[in-house]
């Protein structure tokens, strides 16, 4: 198995939460600057996308030259903001870019539910080196942030459907991650509770 290379922690949160950081900086000095090119006139938001999509593909290869490795999520995650970013400024139409959160956390929600439904935690092949737990764990576990990005995915089209661009991308930047966060904090209980211990694994003091 391909180990990642050793990066600073600071790097790579840097190269991780920059741009949408960033992207939420720049909007808000800009979103009332209009830019007329070719006799089409085009906003703030739409200049900003422009400019964030190649920013993030540049951070996710130099996070992966540094690291050596780079996930699905990130790829896909990736895909979909250069296409739908694309869609954003050739049509000038910002819906586009703000339905790509939607989609996002619907396909991380559908692809896990798949797993479940085949009796398997696909969050497990993605984190399990890193949460050493019991399979009844996993299970739990993943059907809750199934649960969670299915809630972020309908929330989020709520809230770019009824409110302000300013309020969504102040929402997509801080509000939606951190609930993310939350959600992870709150399964504490459950990892300690189905978490694997030495004593667990085959030839400790446990049963194997």
């Amino acid at each position: 198995m391909t180990r990642d290379k050793p990066i600073n922690p600071w790097v790579k949160n840097g190269l991780e939460l920059g741009p949408p950081l960033i992207f939420f900086a720049a909007y808000m000095r800009f979103q009332d600057t209009t830019l007329t090119l070719g006799g089409t006139e085009y906003d703030g938001f739409i200049l900003v996308t422009a400019a964030f999509v190649p920013l993030l593909l540049l951070c996710t290869a130099i996070l992966w030259k540094l690291t050596g490795r780079i996930s699905r999520i990130q790829v896909f995650t990736a895909v979909l903001v250069v296409f739908f970013g694309a869609l954003t400024v050739w049509f000038n139409d910002e819906r586009f870019f703000k339905m790509k959160t939607t989609l996002v956390y619907a396909f991380f929600a559908l692809l896990l539910g798949i797993g479940l439904l085949r009796g398997q935690s696909w969050l497990k092949l993605l984190m399990g080196e890193m949460l050493p737990m019991r399979q009844e764990g996993w299970m739990i576990l993943t059907k809750r942030i199934a649960a969670a990005f299915t809630l972020m995915a309908v929330v989020n089209e709520v809230v770019w459907r009824t409110q302000s661009t300013e309020f969504w991308v102040t929402f997509e930047t801080f509000a939606l991650p951190a609930f993310l966060f939350v959600v992870f904090m709150a399964q504490a209980k459950l990892i300690e509770r189905y978490s694997i211990t030495d004593a667990d694994a085959p030839g400790g003091d446990g049963r194997a």
